[in-house]
């Protein structure tokens, strides 16, 4: 039987983690320890690498809290990361060898946040069926709103009379390297008022990003005689572009504003992507969906994609023993 071996990441890892990321089928540049650290100050990082003898075949980015570890809470998602020669069974296996590190290091449970299908570079569920045999509860999940960008796109006559609107009042848009004037107009002050929350990202924060990653994130600001009525932040991956952050100014109806943005992203700027992510519309960790947010989305021709979260308990790994043949 294959042996694994787990180690938590130290700093001197650092090179051959993010070299692995770059191979790996099922992983994006949030996985890049330089995104994953840079609020490394609000968790205890609690990230897993998984050798086979003397090489890397997988790592877990995650953070610990209490006896429970997590799939590292500071990021959109997570689960195990592998490169594509991991079989389903060595994968089953790489599984059981994380669920006793951890319960031998007094850790009970793990929670797992599924890195949706569309990231994928290849087919990659191997651990979504490691987990059914573990009997992991389902205790969440996510809708994503997505257009498949390979096929027509169907945009609803709603939309299409805010394009025009946005048209006839010749806005223009512009794709900026400077974050503030989105995150101070109508980012911060549109989230404060309906939501009375922040962005889990501030303008600093951002902003490094953007320097560290400049080709994976991106602004676009749309102007009304130069004066900013609307806008987007978006992070490209290979295969997506999800939409992080959307905001406009309070006559987005009159001036079609985002209706204008974004059908000149999707057919225009990023048409030949796999997939625009256009993110959750989900309320109350998935319990409640905002059907006006979810309604806009899908006028656009975009339709669900589920994101699951699982938790499992570490004591669990015996039922992984006597399922290979």
């Amino acid at each position: 039987m294959k042996k694994y071996t787990v180690k938590r990441f130290t700093e001197k890892d650092y090179a051959n983690w993010n070299a692995f990321i770059s191979k790996a089928k099922n992983a994006t540049f949030l996985f890049h320890r330089d995104f994953m650290d840079y609020h490394k100050d609000r968790f205890e990082d609690y990230s897993l690498m998984i050798y086979k003898n003397e090489k890397l075949v997988a790592i877990l980015p995650a953070n610990k809290e209490g006896e429970c570890v997590y799939s590292h809470q500071g990021l959109t998602y997570g689960g195990l990361v592998y490169g594509e020669k991991l079989k389903l069974a060595s994968v089953i296996l790489v599984f059981k060898a994380i669920l006793i590190y951890l319960k031998e290091n007094g850790i009970s449970k793990i929670q797992l946040k599924l890195l949706p299908s569309i990231y994928h570079n290849k087919p990659a569920e191997e651990l979504n069926y490691a987990l059914f045999l573990a009997e992991a509860q389902l205790f969440r999940r996510q809708t994503l709103s997505v257009i498949d960008l390979s096929k027509p796109v169907l945009i609803s006559k709603g939309r299409q009379e805010g394009i025009k609107k946005g048209i006839l009042k010749r806005l223009e848009i512009k794709e900026t390297n400077d974050f503030e004037e989105f995150w101070n107009k109508l980012l911060i002050p549109n989230l404060e008022k309906k939501y009375q929350s922040k962005p889990v990202h501030n303008l600093e924060e951002i902003t490094n990003l953007k320097k560290s990653f400049p080709k994976n994130i991106r602004q676009f600001n749309v102007y009304d005689e130069d004066v900013i009525v609307a806008g987007a932040t978006l992070f490209e991956s290979e295969n997506v572009i999800h939409s992080q952050y959307i905001s406009a100014g309070k006559n987005k109806n009159e001036t079609g504003s985002l209706d204008f943005l974004y059908y000149h992203l999707i057919m225009g700027i990023f048409k030949d992507k796999k997939f625009f992510d256009f993110g959750t519309s989900n309320e109350s960790q998935g319990k409640i969906l905002n059907k006006g947010l979810s309604f806009w989305k899908e006028s656009f021709g975009a339709s669900t994609v589920v994101q699951d979260f699982y938790e499992v308990e570490t004591a669990n790994f015996f039922k992984l023993e006597n399922v290979l043949r």
